[in-house]
């Protein structure tokens, strides 16, 4: 009884394992195919087999060396300012938002945050009509901008707080109390005595709030569509171009080389902080 018991739990084991391999190679093919041909010598945008006959750093130096056509580097440092900028702006909001709802009780506080998680379910590309006119209003001569692209990320960020909130609910209101005995005030309690002990899910915050912006393509493209100058561009909207009939069977491998630098910073910070990312999540998950 017991031996086949054992039988069937090892094979339905070995069954997972063997579904989960067949996954996981599924998973990675793409990105081994994309740093594979990253190195190819030839450029042609399909190659004559799936591994290359011939490697080479081309793709990489040109990146950095030709940019007079390229111009990647100022695509990566426009990316990069946008998405630190809109980082910080998102960070700071969500966490106060989170700990005002958290610890506030007010009148409007229930309908405000059944409002937020509401707002939070729709999409955010259904909003780019009505967001691109109103930076239109806003700033008239100036709306197709990187400052456009922060107030884009970061104006409607404090919508994500629930994780937040969730994890400052499991925080003891015993600490807020003492404090205000001591004479702290409310900013100062947060900032002092809540913020140190809440590493987790301010690095979860930071990262969710710099991810976007610089993976976003659909609201950089709806918003700096036509620009002239191409300098202004950030990466998801340069490579996308290197991707037209016109132009991918001369830039698909430099298109592969840019996605790998573009991928690895990021891919880089995730697993450095993962620990720190999953404990913000399933803290922010044991309250709602």
């Amino acid at each position: 009884m017991i031996k086949s018991y054992k039988l069937k739990r090892s094979l339905i084991n070995a069954f997972i394992y063997v579904v989960l391999a067949i996954l996981g190679i599924i998973w990675v093919s793409p990105l081994a195919y994309m740093v594979l041909h990253s190195f190819r010598g030839d450029p042609a945008a399909i190659p004559t087999t799936i591994l290359p006959t011939e490697y080479s750093f081309e793709n990489y130096i040109n990146l950095f060396t030709n940019t007079k056509t390229l111009d990647f580097p100022r695509w990566y440092l426009n990316t990069f300012v946008v998405a630190c900028f809109s980082c910080v702006i998102s960070t700071i909001s969500v966490l106060m938002v989170a700990y005002a709802f958290s610890r506030l009780r007010f009148k409007a506080r229930k309908p405000f945050i059944n409002v937020g998680m509401i707002m939070g379910m729709f999409p955010g590309f259904m909003s780019m009509s009505a967001v691109y006119f109103l930076l239109k209003i806003l700033l008239p001569d100036n709306y197709q901008s990187h400052l456009s692209l922060v107030i884009v990320y970061s104006a409607g960020a404090a919508l994500s707080y629930y994780i937040a909130k969730g994890f400052f609910d499991t925080v003891p209101k015993s600490l807020d109390e003492a404090a205000r005995i001591d004479g702290a005030s409310r900013f100062r309690t947060f900032y002092k005595i809540i913020l140190p002990l809440s590493k987790s899910i301010i690095i979860y915050t930071i990262l969710t709030s710099f991810i976007a912006p610089w993976c976003d393509y659909i609201f950089v493209s709806y918003i700096m569509a036509g620009v002239p100058d191409t300098g202004m561009y950030t990466v998801s909207l340069g490579m996308y171009k290197w991707l037209e009939r016109e132009m991918i069977q001369q830039y698909f491998t430099t298109f592969c080389a840019a996605a790998v630098i573009v991928a690895t910073p990021i891919t880089g910070l995730f697993m450095w902080l993962q620990k720190y990312y999953v404990e913000g999540v399933t803290g922010g998950a044991v309250k709602g």
